[in-house]
């Protein structure tokens, strides 16, 4: 497959994984929603895309030569633990926004996966990921 077609392929997929959790975070009214999680993942999946191919080395033929990525990596996990805090409140012995930061985390890894071209893993770690957020939820109906 053409390299690019594939990189554009691993865009494409990472917004729809973004998209996913969004949406969940969404429909139960939480304070990042669709937009964020979607842009969060696309852009980790992009920032990867990037530290993996965007920069050459010198004295190499192709700018699609492996380099560094996992610095870049370690920045987008750090910069997005930025923005999860500012999500997290406390409001005396309540805690609001711990799931949705987590969600955002998750979802800069998930961009980071396909980013790197890890389908199948990504692919698991969403279908997890997306479980996780309704097991909460489910347990609160069979409570009641």
């Amino acid at each position: 497959m053409n390299t690019e077609v594939e990189l554009v392929i691993r865009l494409v997929l990472s917004f729809l994984l973004g998209s996913l959790f969004g949406l969940e975070r969404e429909k139960r009214h939480k304070p990042a929603g669709l937009r964020t999680h979607t842009l969060v993942c696309l852009g980790a999946a992009l920032f990867t895309i990037t530290g993996m191919y965007g920069f050459p080395v010198a004295g190499t033929e192709t700018v699609f030569k492996n380099s560094d990525p996992a610095r870049v990596a370690a920045q987008i996990v750090s910069g997005v633990g930025f923005i999860g805090g500012g999500i997290i409140f406390k409001e005396k012995d309540h805690i609001r926004g711990l799931t949705t930061a987590a969600s955002i985390w998750l979802t800069a890894g998930l961009g980071m996966g396909m980013g790197a071209g890890l389908y199948l893993l990504t692919g698991v770690t969403a279908l997890l990921g997306l479980i996780g957020l309704t097991l909460n939820h489910f347990l609160e109906r069979r409570e009641t």
